[in-house]
């Protein structure tokens, strides 16, 4: 019997340094590939993003068409106003922070709990490592993961290189996914061509690119253009990449 104990323990023992050695390797995995990648994407365009894949995937079920259309462009061709646009009516303090604002994030706590309309309080950073690296869908494990790939891009990525992604990477209507595109499509003309009222009108869309379409404004997007137009003036541009 005491041999046959010792056996059992001695199994047991060894499958849970089995479990121990199998999830260290998925840690180690983990980091390792998700280091490389944000590193990797310091160069290299993202040419596709998760949430692409998704909206494809929800066209195919439907029994609809693919709508995809998605131009990469350097950020000093694409106009000067978007980078302005979009932090004049996303992240006003994007230049100062370190990826988080946590401010907002504590006043968009407060208002859920008083049951007002949800707002976001995410910052640029957060949405780019979301819509680079994750899915949409709210969750705490999406929001830790998101928090994690924020501190990382901030660590290794300049201001410039992260405007440069999300302008590229964000949806901005249907099936259309950067300022490239949305150029082409809705203004006729090149991302580095856009106006500040077009780059405002673009930025208007952004808490729902599904709901409101820049190519036929409703009159709350245009009263909205108008409010960032007002904070764009107090927004420095951009300043040129090194």
């Amino acid at each position: 019997m005491p041999s046959e104990e010792l056996s059992d323990e001695s199994l047991v023992m060894k499958i849970l340094k089995s479990i121990q050695k199998w999830l260290r390797g998925i840690v180690i995995f983990f980091f390792a590939s998700t280091i490389l990648a944000v590193v990797a994407y310091r160069w290299l365009p993202v040419s596709v993003t998760p949430l692409m894949v998704i909206r494809c995937m929800q066209q195919v079920g439907h029994g609809e068409k693919i709508r995809l259309r998605h131009h990469w462009v350097p950020l000093d061709s694409i106009s000067k106003y978007m980078p302005v646009a979009v932090m004049a009516s996303e992240d006003q303090l994007f230049m100062e922070h370190h990826g988080f604002d946590f401010n907002a994030i504590e006043q968009a706590v407060k208002e859920r709990q008083a049951g007002k309309r949800q707002r976001g309080g995410s910052t640029i950073s957060q949405q780019t490592a979301k819509n680079v690296f994750l899915w949409p869908r709210q969750s705490w494990l999406r929001k830790g993961l998101e928090t994690y790939f924020t501190a990382l891009i901030e660590l290794c990525w300049s201001k410039q290189r992260i405007m440069e992604v999300y302008l590229n990477s964000i949806e901005m209507g249907d099936g259309i996914y950067g300022a490239e595109a949305v150029a082409q499509l809705h203004f006729r003309c090149k991302a580095a061509d856009l106006t500040r009222a077009n780059c405002a009108l673009i930025a208007a869309t952004l808490p729902n690119p599904l709901r409101y379409d820049s190519a036929n404004p409703s009159a709350y997007m245009l009263k909205r253009q108008t409010w960032i137009m007002r904070q764009m003036k107090h927004i420095e541009l951009m300043p040129k990449k090194d």
